[in-house]
């Protein structure tokens, strides 16, 4: 007859006794040389701690507050946050600027509850974010329209700077004093000048006298897109919302990255050579 390895006897699992934790005589002893001690903040062992506490702790504030009505940006509380440099030196930790940034898009989302259903817990949160100023005490100048009809208005881009005199008129444009097209080459050049008349249909309704001075044709063309805008709104302040839709509002901070030491430009690398 075959030998058999197999056998339909069931037997109890071997496994360990059951532990009583309720008495203290059946814990196992404490060795106090191999017992560790556990930190406190799960991001203990990060290269920037403090900040990553930080930026979990708003993120689970987001996700437990969303469902809160919130209001219009324009209608929120105005707040100074602090700036990196000042961050950096409140956590003593080197935070990148771009880090920072998704703390301060946070920040603005969660200062955007209405302030009448704002949580206690949430408010005591943002308070160390913010700067010890006042953000009400700074007042824009106003700009107006001189007596000549005149308004201006400065833009910058890059390293170039323009100074707009816009005038109710037919559409003539001067630039240095010379005529646009002997200024810029370029038709995306031109095109990018007048564009905040062009995304408004306001050509042939004004006339453009300018001043440029610093960098190339395309940051003097685009600096003078900021100010046409912003010599626009002082006439016509009705027309912010289409000039920020067409992108003339807002000042562009890009710039060229500095060339680093060792390196071709900013990024590239020479070609590596074994020998």
């Amino acid at each position: 007859m075959p030998r058999s390895f197999t056998t339909t006897v069931l037997r109890p699992a071997i496994a360990a006794p059951p532990v009583s934790f309720s008495s203290q005589e059946n814990l196992p002893p404490l060795n106090v040389q191999n017992a560790r001690v556990i930190p406190a903040s799960p991001s203990y062992f990060s290269g920037r701690p403090d900040f990553t506490d930080n930026l979990l702790n708003l993120q689970a504030l987001l996700r437990k507050y969303q469902t809160l009505p919130t209001v219009t940006p324009g209608r929120a509380p105005r707040v100074a946050w602090r700036t990196v440099s000042q961050y950096r030196l409140l956590v003593g930790e080197p935070v990148r600027a771009s880090k920072y940034h998704q703390v301060v898009e946070i920040l603005k989302r969660l200062n955007q509850i209405h302030p009448a259903v704002m949580p206690t817990e949430l408010h005591q949160a943002m308070q160390i974010y913010k700067r010890d100023v006042n953000p009400y005490a700074v007042i824009k100048r106003p700009s107006i329209v001189d007596e000549d009809g005149r308004a201006c208005g400065i833009g910058r881009r890059k390293s170039s700077s323009a100074k707009v005199y816009l005038v109710p008129g037919e559409g003539e444009v001067l630039v240095n004093g010379k005529s646009i097209t002997n200024i810029f080459g370029r038709i995306h050049d031109r095109e990018s000048a007048l564009w905040a008349l062009k995304a408004t249909n306001r050509v042939d309704k004004y006339n453009v006298w300018a001043l440029v001075s610093g960098g190339g044709t395309t940051g003097q063309a685009e600096a003078l897109t900021l100010g046409t805008a912003k010599a626009l709104m002082v006439h016509e302040p009705d027309l912010k919302p289409a000039l920020r839709r067409a992108g003339c509002v807002t000042r562009d901070p890009r710039r060229v990255e500095r060339k680093k030491p060792g390196k071709l430009k900013a990024r590239k690398m020479p070609a590596w050579v074994k020998r």
